[in-house]
Order: C-alpha cells, then structure tokens, then sequence
C-alpha cells in the first residue's frame, strides 16, 4: 500500500489530468467504432462457437 501511495505522489509519475484525457479519447472511439467493434466481436464468437461444436 505504501509503494502505491509513493507512486502516485511521485513527480515523474502520470499525472491526472493525462490518464483523464487518454481515457477520453479510448472511450471516444469506442463510441464512434461502436458497431464495427460489435462486428467484429460477434464474428469471433460465432467462429468459436462453430469451431467448439465440431470439437
């Protein structure tokens, strides 16, 4: 607990405001890549899910 506490205390560390904004801009493309994420989730699953059923 001590070490995590120094960490972010420490100076050279990332501060707030980049994590913030970096988090922002990772959210913002899953919202504008949304579906093409969705997409390409769902034909995964349905490969593992024809390659599982021929097991």
């Amino acid at each position: 607990m001590n070490e995590l506490v120094s960490f972010l205390r420490e100076e050279s560390a990332v501060t707030t405001v980049e994590v913030i904004l970096i988090l922002i801009v990772l959210i913002s493309l899953v919202v504008i890549f949304k579906s093409q994420i969705g997409g390409f989730v769902k034909s995964i699953m349905d490969k593992a899910v024809k390659q599982g059923n021929s097991v």
